[in-house]
């Protein structure tokens, strides 16, 4: 017995098999249609007034035919049926075979909804605008050396609808929210920033049991203790990176050469090393888009495809790479449930979700007191890295010394050099105390939500950049 499904954005089973069937008419062998409908809030307040209240609406929909390694894509704004079978028909004359695939029965999978967004926003902003006072108010009255203070959220609320000539059938909901700040301190000669950021897939309810008076005071605390540390003296030492946001360096310095965008061109330093050992013993590291309503999390990806947890480290050994549906055919490897996009004017392609280290079995004492001296990475910044060689350069925002086991001076202006390969290698103590940081990562497919996370890390030696003892 055949299932029909319900109507989407339009758009019925004999609506989508005919933009299909006319997608494949000159001989494509895969079709897909991917629809979305996305509102986009943003609250921002300066120094404890609101500066400003944006709205902003986007729909529209992208039509892709893949035969062999070629892949055609186009984009419309008003996607009605009428619209899109034209633009199907458009896109074909990119081949001149003949219809040589069959199109499968479509099927709904059924997920486990992971992100389920409920209260998207009230009837007015107060609670809105109740977070961002708190926060602001906590970081301003936190020094009379604290001179702006910037608070921002931000909502982007998203419907999609997939479906494609291999059967997929899916539809997600999806509820972008954060809470960031940005602090700027000053003596009246030099000025220093801090900044922070919570987010979530989910509605305001993500809110409950959050302190934003904390949040403001403790980003406040950064900016103005960095304006009075001194300048650090480069060199090679142990590093011990903090839980949060630290996982930018497994981000950028080694997942980024994991996702099939670089594999498949043989364009990562990673190409050909599943089974090998790439990190110490002690390391496991995932990419986890099933973590229940988390920032990067999502019910399937933007190709329709289940979302998963898929471990990409094990033990040392590296296990997987992130692949799209198209990827997977060139590179013999299972799809991941990664493919995404900014929005219908992207191409889609493999991009992280949550991606971390797991905890390990030492405590962040431990790791201190067993370090005689390096630095003490509390918060990373934003940095470069090269895929196909993992090198990297990161700034760290918030940093102090270690000194026999304990952590002494705050010192700026470290940078961390080095490559992906070589720091895997080197971590040599991990922590039980895994914390996760809110970003936003751009890559081929546009900018989407992304987790960078782990427990406090020690790398046994890296290169440390600074000015300290120079001048």
């Amino acid at each position: 017995m055949s299932v029909k499904h319900v109507e989407v954005f339009g758009i019925n089973e004999k609506v989508a098999k005919e933009i299909l069937s006319t997608a494949l008419a000159t001989g494509g062998e895969f079709a897909e249609v991917y629809m979305e409908n996305q509102t986009s809030e943003s609250l921002q307040m300066r120094s404890g007034k609101l500066a400003s209240a944006n709205v902003s609406k986007v729909k529209g929909a992208a039509l892709r035919i893949i035969k062999d390694d070629t892949e055609v894509n186009c984009s419309i704004t008003e996607y009605t049926p009428e619209n899109l079978l034209q633009a199907a028909k458009n896109l074909a004359t990119s081949f001149d075979g003949r219809c040589s695939t069959e199109l499968k029965p479509f099927v709904e999978k059924d997920v486990e909804l992971v992100v389920n967004p409920q209260k998207i926003r009230g009837n007015d902003n107060s609670q809105e605008l109740q977070l961002l006072t708190d926060t602001s108010v906590a970081a301003m009255s936190y020094s009379e050396e604290v001179v702006q203070v910037i608070a921002n959220l931000t909502k982007q609320e998203k419907k999609i609808f997939v479906f494609a000539s291999d059967g997929t059938w899916q539809t997600d909901h999806r509820c972008n929210m954060r809470l960031s700040c940005q602090v700027v301190a000053s003596d009246g000669q030099d000025m220093q920033s801090a900044n922070n950021s919570f987010g979530r897939n989910q509605g305001m309810e993500m809110f409950e049991g959050f302190d934003p008076k904390q949040f403001g005071h403790d980003i406040a605390k950064d900016a103005v203790e960095m304006l009075h540390a001194d300048q650090i003296q480069g060199g090679e030492m142990p590093v011990v990176i903090h839980n949060g946001f630290g996982g930018v360096i497994l981000h950028e310095a080694c997942v980024h050469g994991l996702e099939a965008t670089s594999v498949a061109k043989g364009m990562s330093v990673f190409c050909g090393k599943l089974g090998t050992k790439v990190a110490s013993d002690i390391v496991n590291a995932v990419d986890d888009g099933t973590n229940l309503n988390a920032w990067g999390s999502i019910n399937v990806d933007d190709e329709g495809t289940p979302s998963q947890c898929n471990v990409l480290i094990e033990n040392g050994i590296l296990k997987s790479y992130l692949v799209d549906k198209k990827n997977a055919k060139k590179m013999n490897h299972p799809i991941t449930g990664s493919s995404r996009r900014e929005s219908y004017k992207y191409q889609t392609t493999s991009r992280m979700t949550n991606t971390y280290f797991l905890n390990g079995h030492s405590t962040f004492d431990e790791i201190i007191k067993n370090t005689k001296k390096g630095l003490f990475a509390k918060k990373m910044g934003g940095g470069s890295v090269n895929p196909a060689t993992g090198e990297f350069n990161f700034a760290v925002d918030v940093a102090y010394l270690i000194e026999d086991g304990k952590i002494t001076k705050p010192v700026k202006g470290a940078t961390l050099v080095g490559s992906g390969k070589d720091v895997l290698l080197k971590i040599d103590m991990i922590a039980d105390n895994l914390a996760c940081g809110y970003g936003v990562c751009g890559s081929a497919s546009g900018s989407v939500p992304t987790i960078v996370g782990q427990p406090t890390i020690r790398v046994s030696s890296m290169t440390v950049g600074g000015k300290g003892g120079n001048e």
